[in-house]
């Protein structure tokens, strides 16, 4: 089956490119484009008031679909921010422990492993990194304020399956625990429901979400970090209780809001979302869909390397190669698109592509 339909303007774009880069920066479905003009009239057309209808009804639409999403009670916990980087800073600038002491993967996003690195520089934290399959046993230790995991590391494909049990060792006055779900947000089915009392959740629109970026979110539990130090104005919005002279907080997840944003992200993560409701395609059925093409290229795999996630529910292959470098290279050199991280060749997949590109792939493959 292909679902090429809906993605008719971003391949018109470069015909002859194959795209196997979808964990990277997925393809945008042309229903993010209607999103993005959607942006653009509402601007021109309401101009000042544009923000009554961003705030009003664009904002909820988005909050209700990450929670049907991820299985959240209440689309209240959702905040969105340009990116999660500016959602991290936020959440260490509510923790009342500092300096702090964090417990980490030993494989996270160069985002988060660069901010960790330079605190510790600082003398602002201190960074435990162990192991994935460590991180529960080490935090029960009680020794950490933050607990910062991947979901689905970036780099391997690795699922964290534990959410549960980390889960339990969070409470308000720390340790907090926080989850970069930005690999496994519409990758794989995620069910928050049974832990969204006690952990922060991040992720995007920039990958499996297919909206770009500009549009991260934060799930945060009720009663952790009510007043962040990192804030802009937006935050203050409707805390009508707060007393004369104090700085006050809104008493949904909008405390961790920031200021003036551009709001297009959210339009074209709505739009895309609502498509994919019309042609009912769920994060299950576009699975299945990416795991035939997975399937296929792994069953005609012409290259000598190690798979480091066999049945990981990742929507990309991690082939360990010393000639990892030199493949994506020549692919590259050919319009194939994949990315490579030291060794390590990752190639992605998503809607956009069909059993007839996995085939041209494979026969690239035999050539190099």
């Amino acid at each position: 089956m292909s679902f090429k339909r809906l993605f008719q303007r971003a391949l018109a774009a470069a015909p002859e490119r194959l795209h196997f880069a979808a964990h990277s920066h997925h393809l945008w479905p042309d229903a993010s484009y209607v999103g993005q003009l959607a942006a653009w009239d509402d601007a021109a057309r309401l101009a000042d008031r544009k923000w009554e209808r961003v705030m009003g009804q664009i904002w909820p639409a988005g909050q209700h679909h990450v929670a049907t999403e991820l299985r959240l009670p209440d689309p209240n916990t959702i905040v969105f921010a340009p990116n999660t980087h500016d959602l991290l800073l936020r959440i260490v600038s509510a923790l009342p422990q500092h300096p702090l002491r964090i417990l980490t993967s030993d494989g996270e996003f160069h985002s988060f492993r660069r901010q960790a690195e330079r605190w510790e520089e600082a003398g602002a934290a201190s960074v435990e990194r162990v192991p994935l399959t460590g991180i529960v046993k080490r935090a029960q230790s009680g020794e950490h304020d933050l607990i910062f995991v991947s979901h689905v590391q970036f780099n391997t494909g690795h699922v964290f399956e534990n959410l549960a049990p980390l889960a339990q060792l969070s409470r308000p006055e720390g340790p907090w625990v926080v989850i970069d779900g930005y690999h496994g947000f519409m990758a794989m089915e995620t069910d928050l429901s049974g832990v969204a009392d006690r952990l922060f959740y991040l992720a995007g629109g920039y990958k499996y979400a297919m909206a770009g970026e500009g549009c991260a979110f934060l799930h945060a539990p009720p009663g952790y970090g009510p007043r962040p130090e990192i804030t802009g104005w937006y935050a203050e919005f409707d805390d009508l209780a707060a007393a004369p002279g104090r700085i006050g907080y809104a008493p949904d997840a909008r405390r961790y809001l920031g200021s003036t944003f551009d709001p297009s992200g959210i339009y074209r993560f709505v739009a895309v979302r609502d498509m994919l409701d019309d042609e009912g395609l769920t994060t299950a059925t576009i699975t299945a869909h990416v795991d035939a093409l997975r399937a296929r290229l792994l069953a005609d795999l012409p290259l000598g390397a190690g798979l480091l996630n066999p049945g990981s529910p990742a929507r990309f292959v991690a082939l360990r190669s010393p000639q990892a470098q030199r493949w994506q290279a020549e692919l590259e050199a050919q319009d194939i698109i994949t990315d490579v991280r030291g060794d390590v060749l990752r190639i992605g997949f998503g809607l956009h592509q069909d059993a007839r590109d996995v085939g041209r792939l494979v026969e690239a493959l035999k050539r190099l």
